[in-house]
């Protein structure tokens, strides 16, 4: 009796080789690895910054804290989350086998480990930090060069999600290579611009392209009484919308000027906004509340079109005060809010459906999106308010992020080093 419990226990024993059984084990694990040292050492850089941290803890890294924040939050985890999805849910898209897990063990694991010395590095040695950012350039490649591989043995007559991805994928390797070479020549704000062309053009590209693809679908299949509205021009809309933010940030790096263009930026900015959070209502946000799992992925897209209002607002109050707060106000509302949020619902929702587990978001996990909510709003608010109160928002923000990331990476990469409880292979 004892050895047939043993052996009924026995697969259900968490296993590195397990993470070799599907390409989302893999690419998520590492990412939920990057995902943790990137919230850890942003808290304990926030609460240097307030004089928080006991003598002798504190962080100072030798390249800027705010380029090392902003490259790893861009290009960190969010590719190795990617990978895990495109390598998913892309070969169904696009008619073609997937590849197995080991084929992509290279590339994720030069991008985890990369991430891992360029924060590292980052406190002890420039050229520590280069080589880890070089490690994940590669890997990032190479994960690259795989998608490009499936779209060009596809047979489907409808590949305009995968080419936008891919392009948007190309995008973020000129970028992070940019960041790369003007940390090398010691430019820093050239570096700042590389990273929120990367921030644009690719990160925020490939998730409202997934967004126009997945909500829509997610949606009908939930809900009978809501049908799958996604016309084409939606898409090609929300692609215009970003890549107006990749252009504004060269014209602000340049530092020209042109009162005509910032009028019609903002806009612009406030037209893409307000339609935003119409496109939020007509794919079904009020109906979706009945479901958690799909709130989630529709609370995280009303955050995108509140975040490009915030930063309409942004403009014009930088153009009569000189203070830009409100537009960091509105990026953290798209990277914390828009991104945040439906990284926690889509990894979550694949997480789930592949592990044999039920799609729903339990307690655990919709107190964590709760937890993020949060974490957006203080920070949204801390950008906003340059006052005394500017240092506690900011560390409070930072704390709340890993109190909702870190509970939910762990349970989740305990999973994927676990078979599926239903039995099935995968």
């Amino acid at each position: 009796m004892l050895a047939h419990r043993t052996a009924n226990l026995e697969p259900m024993q968490w296993r590195w080789g397990t993470l070799m059984r599907a390409p989302h084990r893999l690419a998520f694990a590492w990412a939920h690895i990057v995902l943790l040292c990137a919230s850890f050492w942003w808290l304990t850089v926030q609460l240097t910054r307030a004089g928080w941290m006991p003598d002798g803890l504190e962080v100072t890294p030798w390249i800027s804290s705010t380029v090392v924040h902003g490259v790893t939050m861009s290009f960190g985890f969010a590719p190795l989350f990617f990978c895990g999805f495109l390598f998913t849910a892309g070969p169904k898209w696009l008619g073609v086998e997937p590849p197995r897990a080991q084929d992509l063990l290279p590339a994720t694991t030069l991008q985890g480990a990369g991430w891992v010395i360029w924060l590292w590095g980052a406190h002890h040695a420039l050229w520590l930090a280069l080589l880890g950012g070089a490690m994940a350039w590669l890997g990032l490649f190479l994960c690259h060069w795989r998608f490009i591989s499936l779209l060009r043995n596809s047979p489907s007559g409808d590949m305009s999600h995968a080419v936008l991805i891919a392009m948007a994928g190309t995008m973020g390797l000129l970028s992070l290579a940019g960041v790369l070479g003007s940390l090398l020549v010691d430019d820093t704000d050239l570096a700042r611009a590389w990273t929120q062309t990367g921030l644009w053009s690719y990160v925020v590209m490939v998730y409202v392209t997934v967004a126009h693809r997945m909500i829509p679908f997610f949606t009908s299949t939930a809900l009978q009484q809501v049908t799958a509205w996604r016309p084409m021009w939606v898409l090609y809309f929300l692609v215009v919308a970003v890549l107006h933010k990749t252009v504004s940030v060269w014209f602000d790096h340049s530092g020209w000027h042109w009162p005509a263009w910032s009028v019609i930026s903002s806009f612009w900015m406030l037209v893409t906004g307000l339609i935003l959070l119409w496109l939020a209502f007509v794919w079904g946000l009020i109906q979706s509340m009945k479901i958690r799992l799909l709130a989630m992925l529709h609370i995280g897209f009303l955050w995108l079109g509140l975040g490009f209002l915030l930063d309409a607002t942004g403009h014009f109050w930088t153009d009569m005060t000189g203070e830009a707060g409100w537009s960091l106000g509105a990026m953290h509302a798209t990277t914390m809010g828009f991104m945040g949020s439906l990284l926690l619902a889509m990894v979550t929702r694949v997480s789930c459906g592949h592990g044999g587990r039920v799609l729903v978001a339990d307690g655990f996990i919709w107190f964590a999106f709760l937890v993020l909510q949060l974490a957006t709003w203080l920070r949204v608010a801390a950008a906003i308010m340059h006052n005394e109160y500017h240092a506690l928002l900011t560390v409070l923000a930072a704390f709340c992020w890993l109190v909702a990331t870190a509970p939910w990476a762990i349970r989740l990469f305990r999973w994927y080093g676990k078979p599926r409880t239903d039995g099935r292979p995968g």
